[in-house]
């Protein structure tokens, strides 16, 4: 805060004839020349003088001293809020250390199976400017277990006419090959994006939703189908080599402003626009009501005319010809949205998406570092998306695009 005090002195009455003190909101002459702009703004008016300076008061000033003219008001700067960099938000610092303790294990014979502790990327197209950061969470440090997220960035196509994809996927929890699943699952639908960009780059730019929606809906499902099918021939239930899959398709054209995100599974998806957060999560809602009489209920009676009037509850035995159900599936998520300039737009998985809902002091924070005309550098952007939060440990996986 710049400082407001007054100058020594008090500003006397001009003696007659003499031309009037120009007063501190009134513009300099066309023969003055401005105080410096870094100076401290200094108020009109000071104390009284004393008997003892009032012989040296200066010209115009009587004996006896003059009274002070009328305060003037003080103009005060505000503070800016600090954007400096922090470690951690919320009510205390969390349990584990911040900085990496225990390496993953590593086997001589499979060494590409490892998994760096973060991974950091970023791009600039069209109107946008990415920065994408995957990092493995306090409590998967502190274990030595490897990061169960999995990040790919990459750009299909040249010029005008390119697709930038951003995927990333969370392994299921508890399972030794969920950093495999999470991996397996970007590079499918890394593949089936990439044969078809062209496609989805021409519907985007004409703004067709509804081929938009059905094609991505395939090519998730078949990405999907191969993760099942690999856990098959690995002899582990399905549920057990999973991953939960958020995609973010940016189109290179600088005269579209369409952004498409798909996916299954948890995770989040934000929109900073105006200094505010919006969770534009796309919702998946279940059929309402309650069940209904007569819908998926049993005949009234068999075909020999018995009535039933009981159901003793006993379940039916699968039958041996029929295959075993699966497990549900989740639903698949879509949005097309069109930026605006100023826009921010941020999708990341379940690690960053749970504090960013339940701590309002992250999303200020994230606010303050993130709402400026330009994107952040690629180690201010990994600063601000691995600030702490007490109580959340998971991996934290982000991508955001500033809009210009």
């Amino acid at each position: 805060m710049r400082d407001g005090s007054a100058g020594e002195g008090a500003v006397a009455d001009p003696p007659a004839g003499a031309e009037r003190e120009r007063a501190p909101w009134e513009p300099p002459l066309a023969t003055e020349s401005a105080p410096p702009q870094d100076a401290p703004l200094a108020s009109s008016a000071a104390d009284p003088p004393t008997a003892a300076h009032a012989g040296n008061a200066g010209p115009g000033t009587s004996p006896e001293g003059t009274p002070p003219s009328p305060r003037t008001p003080t103009r005060v700067d505000l503070p800016v809020p600090s954007l400096k960099p922090v470690g951690h938000v919320g009510s205390g610092p969390p349990t584990y250390e911040a900085e990496p303790t225990a390496l993953p294990p590593a086997d001589p014979d499979d060494l590409d199976d490892l998994v760096a502790d973060t991974v950091l990327d970023g791009a600039r197209y069209g109107a946008s400017t990415l920065r994408a950061a995957s990092v493995r969470g306090d409590s998967a440090r502190f274990r030595g277990e490897p990061r169960r997220d999995s990040l790919l960035t990459a750009r299909f196509g040249t010029g005008e006419h390119a697709l930038v994809l951003v995927a990333m996927a969370t392994g299921a929890r508890a399972t030794p090959g969920a950093h495999r699943a999470a991996a397996e699952a970007c590079h499918w639908i890394g593949r089936a994006v990439g044969r078809s960009h062209a496609r989805l780059a021409e519907d985007m730019r004409a703004g067709r939703r509804g081929d938009l929606k059905s094609g991505l809906h395939r090519l998730t499902d078949r990405s999907l189908g191969k993760l099942r099918a690999s856990a098959a021939e690995q002899g582990i239930e399905p549920e057990e080599y999973a991953a939960a899959l958020r995609c973010l398709l940016l189109p290179a054209d600088p005269e579209c402003r369409t952004r498409v995100f798909f996916g299954v599974g948890a995770g989040g998806l934000f929109r900073l626009r105006d200094g505010e957060w919006q969770d534009i999560e796309p919702r998946v809602f279940d059929v309402p009501g309650e069940p209904v009489v007569g819908f998926g209920s049993l005949p009234a009676e068999t075909p020999e005319g018995d009535r039933l009037t009981m159901d003793l509850g006993i379940p039916t035995p699968p039958s041996p010809y029929e295959p075993a159900p699966e497990p549900p599936r989740e639903p698949f998520r879509f949005r097309a949205s069109v930026a605006r300039p100023g826009d921010t737009l941020l999708m990341c998985t379940g690690g960053l998406a749970e504090p960013l809902r339940g701590e309002p002091e992250l999303c200020g924070y994230l606010t303050g570092r993130w709402s400026g005309p330009t994107a952040p550098g690629l180690a201010e952007f990994l600063a601000d998306t691995q600030v702490r939060v007490k109580g959340y440990a998971d991996d934290r996986t982000a991508a955001a695009v500033w809009e210009a």
